[in-house]
Formats: C-alpha cells, sequence, structure tokens
C-alpha cells in the first residue's frame, strides 16, 4: 500500500519550500507605491515645496515651476 514513510512524497515537499521562499521574496521585494503601500510617494508639488524651504530654488523658480505642474495636471 502506500503509506507515508518521509520520503514517498519528497518532491513535494520541495516543491512547498520553494514556493514558500518565492512568496517571502515577493513580499519583501515588491514595490512600495502599490495599494496598502508603506510610505507614500511624495507628489511632485510637495517636492517643490520642500526645496523651496530648504533654499535650493528662488522663490521665482517655484512660482515658474509651480505653473508648470499646474498646466500638466
Amino acid at each position: 500500500m502506500w503509506h507515508y514513510d518521509g520520503h514517498h512524497f519528497w518532491g513535494m515537499h520541495w516543491f512547498w519550500w520553494i514556493l514558500w521562499v518565492i512568496f517571502i521574496f515577493w513580499i519583501f521585494a515588491t514595490p512600495y507605491d502599490i495599494p496598502g503601500q508603506r510610505k507614500k510617494k511624495e507628489a511632485p508639488l510637495d517636492i517643490l515645496k520642500k526645496r523651496l524651504a530648504n533654499g535650493e530654488i528662488s522663490k521665482e523658480e517655484y512660482e515658474d515651476l509651480k505653473n508648470t505642474i499646474e498646466r500638466k495636471n
């Protein structure tokens, strides 16, 4: 008869281990910009505001880039 003594289903055992490894890798390797994400992506206007606050761009550059962004939307 077909009794399980540890080696008859050995191939299926390895299949499940490989499946679990792929599943765990998929969980940690997926990008975070999916629904239920861990961190939100910054909007272009938010990045622009930060650059203005850090002094990387002038008020005129900010207004010009802001108008460009708003026209694209």
